[in-house]
């Protein structure tokens, strides 16, 4: 399994990868929130979406040792149908992301403790057939950990360019991510009405397992009811 892990490091490597800088915040009330989005003139670039997410690893869970993810991401509409009466045809990308890490560049652009912002190297291509993809990545001994479902609707803000916001709606709440440079990040946040104390730098993972201690119930998958799935 080692030969495995680093024939796909270093074809990761060979891959065009970008560094994502990002942040997490609680969403409180969805309709201030719209109503903020209104008033900042938000331009929605994707719609409603709902996502299957699969994390994969090794069976002794080498990759999130050393704080390494591939993940198998399954988008569909969240309208059923298209116009001519067919079910969209979902969307298949498949994500390597490195460990967290600080950059010269974020250290640049803030003074601020860089565990405010996740940053991350990031690689994704777009594959046909998720079935397929899971498949291979089984053949290579990586198998299904952890899946989580949200429905993400996408936003652009036109004064402030190169940045993503992302409304997603969890089992576990609703939340906003930021996603650009830090000073666009910090920005929007301002805009929307938080703090540099209100940022999340863990990912739904950590989150959930967070929640379900919390509750006092037992981790598994992050999942919707069945009821809840595409509506």
């Amino acid at each position: 399994m080692a030969c495995t892990l680093d024939i796909y490091n270093w074809t990761m490597r060979r891959a065009a990868a970008t560094q994502e800088i990002e942040i997490k915040l609680r969403v409180p009330d969805v309709i201030a929130l719209r109503h903020r989005l209104k008033q900042l003139r938000a331009t929605q670039i994707v719609p409603r979406t709902f996502e299957s997410n699969t994390l994969f690893d090794t069976p002794k869970e080498d990759l999130r040792r050393r704080r390494q993810l591939i993940r198998v991401r399954i988008e569909r509409s969240a309208s059923k149908r298209n116009k001519s009466g067919a079910s969209p045809t979902p969307t298949v990308i498949v994500t390597y992301k490195g460990p967290p890490h600080g950059s010269t560049r974020l250290k640049k652009e803030t003074s601020e403790r860089s565990g405010r912002y996740k940053v991350r190297e990031e690689a994704e291509v777009r594959v046909v057939g998720g079935e397929q993809m899971t498949r291979i990545l089984r053949a290579l001994g990586l198998h299904p950990m952890f899946r989580y479902e949200k429905f993400r609707t996408t936003y652009t803000l036109p004064e402030i360019p190169n940045l993503k916001i992302e409304f997603d709606e969890t089992p576990i709440g609703l939340f906003l991510e930021l996603e650009g440079t830090v000073s666009a990040i910090d920005r929007a946040a301002r805009s929307l009405g938080y703090s540099k104390t209100d940022y999340i730098s863990g990912t739904y993972g950590t989150l959930y397992i967070a929640d379900c201690r919390r509750r006092g119930i037992k981790s598994t998958d992050m999942l919707f009811p069945a009821t809840k799935s595409l509506s």
